[in-house]
């Protein structure tokens, strides 16, 4: 169920891009947090993670790929950024954009999900991570990025 309303969600994709942007802009700026130190400080988090999701604490998609990589045994850092997108303040609406921009499809949603430095297939969230397991992929990815059992 998750996996078909997670694929209904690109439809509205450039919406949440703008939407993501203003607010990025807006929130970044009252607390003095740049989009420059957004990427900095998410290179880092995923130069010194093997494994590292990027999360919202309320979503359902979110919860669902935490539940899939604590079933795959692998150790994982997940960063959570909020509640939910509309709770984000600078810091978080910052690095929402900066995610967006480190994956293949650009799209601002959580969770985001980078295996040895690379953000999975499309958005790199749920529905890339479901298609990893149940494709068999996703086992291979873990040992090519040397990711150590939890």
């Amino acid at each position: 169920v998750v996996k078909i309303l997670w694929g209904g969600r690109g439809l509205a994709k450039p919406l949440f891009g703008v939407e993501a942007k203003l607010q990025a802009a807006v929130l970044g700026r009252i607390v003095g947090y740049t989009m420059d130190e957004a990427v900095a400080d998410i290179n880092e988090a995923k130069a010194s993670n093997d494994v590292i999701i990027y999360t919202y604490a309320l979503s359902p998609f979110s919860t669902e790929a935490v539940n899939l990589l604590e079933s795959t045994g692998y150790a994982f850092t997940k960063v959570q950024l909020g509640l939910e997108w509309f709770t984000l303040g600078g810091k978080g609406s910052q690095k929402r954009v900066a995610l967006g921009d480190m994956v293949p499809n650009g799209g601002t949603s959580l969770p985001k999900i980078f295996i040895g430095g690379a953000p999975l297939t499309g958005a790199s969230g749920y529905s890339a991570l479901a298609e990893a397991v149940e494709e068999g992929t996703l086992e291979g990815l873990l040992q090519a990025a040397n990711a150590k059992r939890a």
